[in-house]
């Protein structure tokens, strides 16, 4: 983590670059494009899983089917 000393010479550096005026610009456009990450992060993790629910359903599914061919075949 950045001290004091190190935050407030990033700061300065920040201001020559880029101007008083356009920082709280470049902050939002930052923000925005951080929240649209995440969603899109978040969106990713829901269809895995999705997907695995979904084969989890279809393999347990698939064991149901096969269970009275396996009681037949142990007989």
């Amino acid at each position: 983590m950045p001290g004091g000393m190190e935050l407030a010479i990033v700061l300065l550096i920040a201001v020559l670059l880029f101007g008083a005026s356009k920082i709280p610009k470049l902050a939002r456009s930052t923000g925005q494009a951080m929240g649209e990450f995440k969603r899109g992060r978040e969106e990713i993790d829901q269809e895995l899983q999705d997907i695995r629910e979904g084969s989890d359903a279809e393999a347990s599914d698939v064991d149901a089917e096969n269970e009275p061919e396996r009681s037949a075949s142990s007989s």
